[in-house]
């Protein structure tokens, strides 16, 4: 059996990555599709503590810490569930991966990009998506959508709208560098656009 597929979904806070993963697992699911859904920091116990942690707006952490411990929670999401499933043949969505870390800690904290890959590298054992789906909207707009959920802004919501323009631009340097990988998806419109538009662009990997 030879190894599964592995779909992740990037994009700024407010672009719709966790709409679109759960409208993606559903579509595929009607095809007959029996995808995993997995998100980050997350996805098993050891991630979903970390997560807590760094989104805690009482918590103090530095740049290089922040940057440690998602690489962290993400290689115990690899070794405890994506490596197994990927192993079994399985098809795998999942809302964030490296592309993350390099846009908001290697831009976005100013760490470097060539920096924050090399820890990810490590922490994943080099695990390269086969499909990205970058949802592209604009700062202002992610903004919005963020600062209207429901509940508290978490810690890297706090952060100035600077921070996120450097993010937005470096996912569209990642973008062009990797075109045949990471796929740019106008998010600035209705769901059900965004989904149809996802779907086309993984058709031939379904």
């Amino acid at each position: 059996m030879g190894r599964g597929t592995l779909i992740t979904i990037e994009g700024i806070d407010g672009a719709g990555k966790s709409t679109l993963a759960r409208g993606l697992f559903g579509a595929l699911g009607e095809r007959g599709l029996d995808a995993s859904l997995l998100r980050e920091p997350g996805g098993v116990r050891t991630a979903e503590r970390i997560r807590e942690l760094v989104q805690d707006p009482a918590a103090t952490i530095g740049s290089r810490a922040e940057a440690l411990l998602y690489a962290a929670a993400r290689a115990q999401l690899v070794e405890e569930t994506l490596a197994p499933l990927l192993a079994e043949g399985r098809f795998v969505l999942l809302d964030r991966f490296v592309d993350s870390s390099l846009a908001y800690q290697g831009a976005g904290r100013k760490l470097g990009i060539d920096a924050i890959r090399a820890i990810n590298d490590f922490g994943t054992g080099g695990l390269t998506p086969d499909r990205t789906l970058l949802l592209d909207v604009s700062t202002g707009v992610g903004r919005r959508r963020s600062q209207g959920r429901s509940g508290e802004p978490d810690r890297l919501e706090r952060q100035p709208d600077a921070f996120f323009d450097r993010i937005a631009a470096a996912y569209r340097e990642l973008a062009e560098s990797e075109p045949e990988r990471i796929r740019v998806i106008n998010a600035g419109r209705p769901p059900a656009t965004v989904l149809a538009d996802a779907l086309a662009a993984i058709e031939d990997l379904v």
